[in-house]
């Protein structure tokens, strides 16, 4: 590992990050073996880089597609191929440099530099505010946030289900004695279901937020995507608008087009108070993770909001708060909406950057 060059290997360990954040088990102990892996075969080498990723830091073939997605992504129009038997044809390109506003040519870097080392820009772009990025490093963004894995806290149904160990299942067992002519041979068990934690998403779609609601749009799309049946996903603005059907597509393309038609009052102002209280009349929150994308600019009343977010934390599991502001230095929450909201919140989080999307969608998957 100490004859791979400092930068490769944060461009390594942040692949394992993306892989992670995508699903796939690349733990500490699995990317240390990859970086071993990976000077021992070579990083200037495109193949040794492919497979000593894969066969360090994937679990089960589950983890094989999303591996490839994920290495395509990263490396930049990499197309590595499905079959165990010999190593894909693929070429290594610099599209992501492009990404960081090089205009050098083709030979613009060290020529000694291992062309792996070209997804450092990738790394960089995910710390990048996406408000600031150009159509092209956006268009890379949404790629990325499609990989998005999603996963869910699990949380006690109140529903059972057969299990090896847990309460005696008294029914179950007395037919089964019935079947075997009245005598008990096995006392049969049960236990409570474990299903994946709803999770609700209210997306502030208000002019303030223009530069990051499509963003956001396509991070719920990701997390619908994932958990259809546990996400439900609305736009708030002047209006409450439920989402979730739109956002039930396959193709985030289309996906977002359907939202953008569904939105009424898109970049109009904000009333997050009125919206709250009438998600909080016709919708379920009890039990649910509530996330709240917004930069707390409230037209109305704030005292309305601060008693809205009051009865939200009291039947919420939990309240995420996602201001893209907060992820930029020296930010403090002066806005009304922000001092009303704060004191009802679990987490106050930014929400400004692909890292920082990744740190929520691994936050909606533990408690």
């Amino acid at each position: 590992m100490s004859e791979i060059p400092g930068r490769v290997v944060a461009t390594l360990t942040g692949f394992a990050r993306t892989l992670r954040a995508a699903g796939v088990p690349a733990d500490h102990e699995r990317t240390r073996n990859m970086l071993r892996a990976a000077a021992a075969l070579g990083v200037a080498d495109p193949h040794g880089l492919y497979w000593a990723g894969r066969l360090t830091l994937c679990a089960s073939p589950d983890d094989l597609p999303r591996y490839d997605r994920c290495f395509t992504a990263y490396f930049g129009g990499l197309r590595p191929g499905a079959s165990r038997a010999a190593p894909p044809a693929m070429t290594v390109t610099r599209h992501l440099t492009t990404l960081d506003g090089d205009r050098g040519g083709p030979d613009s870097r060290d020529p000694g530099e291992p062309q792996a080392a070209a997804a450092s820009d990738a790394e960089r772009l995910r710390h990048r505010d996406v408000a600031a990025l150009t159509a092209a490093e956006r268009a890379e963004i949404h790629r990325m946030l499609a990989l998005l894995a999603g996963e869910r806290e699990r949380r006690r149904s109140r529903r059972f289900a057969p299990a090896h160990r847990g309460v005696l299942d008294e029914r179950r067992t007395i037919r089964e004695g019935l079947r075997r002519g009245g005598e008990i041979a096995l006392l049969r068990r049960r236990a409570h279901r474990r299903r994946p934690r709803a999770v609700v998403l209210l997306i502030d779609v208000s002019g303030s937020m223009s530069p990051y609601a499509d963003t956001l749009l396509r991070f719920a799309h990701a997390m619908v995507r994932s958990e259809p049946r546990a996400t439900e996903v609305f736009s708030v603005g002047t209006r409450l608008t439920r989402l979730t059907p739109e956002l039930r597509h396959r193709d985030p393309d289309l996906a977002m087009t359907a939202a953008s038609t569904a939105i009424p009052d898109w970049s109009g102002g904000t009333r997050l108070g009125e919206e709250l209280k009438e998600f909080l009349a016709s919708h379920r929150a009890r039990g649910a993770t509530v996330v709240i994308a917004s930069d707390g600019w409230e037209r109305g009343d704030a005292a309305l909001l601060g008693a809205q977010m009051a009865r939200l934390s009291r039947l919420a599991h939990r309240v995420i708060w996602v201001n893209p502001h907060k992820g930029h230095e020296g930010y403090e929450p002066l806005t009304a909406g922000m001092r009303a909201a704060l004191p009802y919140l679990d987490d106050f989080v930014a929400g400004h950057s692909l890292a920082a999307f990744q740190d929520l969608a691994g936050r909606l998957g533990h408690a």
